[in-house]
């Protein structure tokens, strides 16, 4: 068991460098629910988008482009109809973030279907695990080791059933191989482990994000890591780090909409103390 700290994950962090355009740093979709469900896909997008993906789009049903056409700047929105048209829009993308409020629905399934085709690194989280509960396999069939799954213990137990009798960590390391992807085991002490056996466990867990939309956060910020091609077991250590700091710093009162805005103070620290260039 390693302890999940900077110096695991920091060197490899994507820091983009002089030349560096806005393509070249990865593009993020997020698959939104429908209208009166967008929330949670606006939080997870703006995370992303944060932490540094080039390009992030919300694609999301044809009922849902009014309401984020207003709340969102940066982000580009596009609607998609069927699996075709989703399918024209996964198409350059570099990561995709499915679940949050995307409803347990066949559509659901049908959406990570189209994105697994489409070669872009996914972060399956909420609704996308949800929708699964009596059929893991078909969702483990659609992963691979660039992957990440992002359940807290209610969804751990729905898609793997009994495994956390023998332990969060030995459980943790049993479902990434089962999946086939990093498996990101949320809680107090978040476990991070890969299908290849490495294994982080969070020490700076924070009480503040015990509140709705923490979680969405996350999901975010590991896919616009994974848009910006740092690898999964990193980007998802990386990205549970950042969470809870951002969380701790801020205290009482905490809410999802906070936490992307803290991002850029932390995030110019760990510029400060990276590693330097090879001497």
């Amino acid at each position: 068991m390693t302890p999940n700290v900077p110096d695991l994950w920091l060197a490899s962090f994507p820091w983009p460098a002089v030349e560096t355009h806005k393509h070249v740093r990865g593009r993020l979709g997020v698959i939104s629910g429908p209208a009166g469900r967008t929330g949670a896909a606006r939080l997870a997008a703006r995370a992303g988008l944060r932490v540094g993906a080039g390009v992030v789009r919300l694609l999301c049903p044809p009922d849902a482009v009014s309401v984020l056409a207003v709340t969102m700047e940066a982000v580009m929105v596009d609607a998609f109809e069927s699996p075709a048209a989703l399918h024209r829009l996964a198409a350059p993308l570099d990561a995709a973030v499915i679940g949050p409020a995307a409803g347990v629905d066949e559509a659901t399934v049908e959406a990570l279907d189209v994105l697994a085709q489409s070669g872009a690194a996914l972060v399956v989280d909420a609704d996308a695990l949800t929708v699964f509960q009596d059929r893991p396999a078909a969702l483990f069939a659609h992963l691979d080791r660039d992957d990440v799954l992002t359940p807290h213990e209610g969804e751990f137990a729905r898609l793997f059933p009994g495994l956390l009798a023998s332990g969060r960590e030995t459980a943790a390391a049993a479902a990434a191989v089962q999946a086939g992807a990093t498996v990101v085991l949320k809680g107090p002490a978040t476990i991070v482990v890969a299908p290849d056996g490495r294994m982080a466990v969070n020490a700076n867990g924070s009480p503040w994000l015990a509140t709705a939309g923490t979680g969405d956060v996350l999901a975010g910020l590991i896919g616009g890591l994974l848009a910006q091609r740092m690898s999964s077991y990193e980007a998802a250590c990386c990205a549970v780090w950042i969470h809870a700091e951002m969380a701790a710093r801020h205290g009482p009162g905490l809410i999802a909409e906070d936490l992307p805005d803290l991002l850029p103070a932390l995030l110019g620290e760990l510029w400060r103390i990276r590693p330097g260039p090879p001497s």
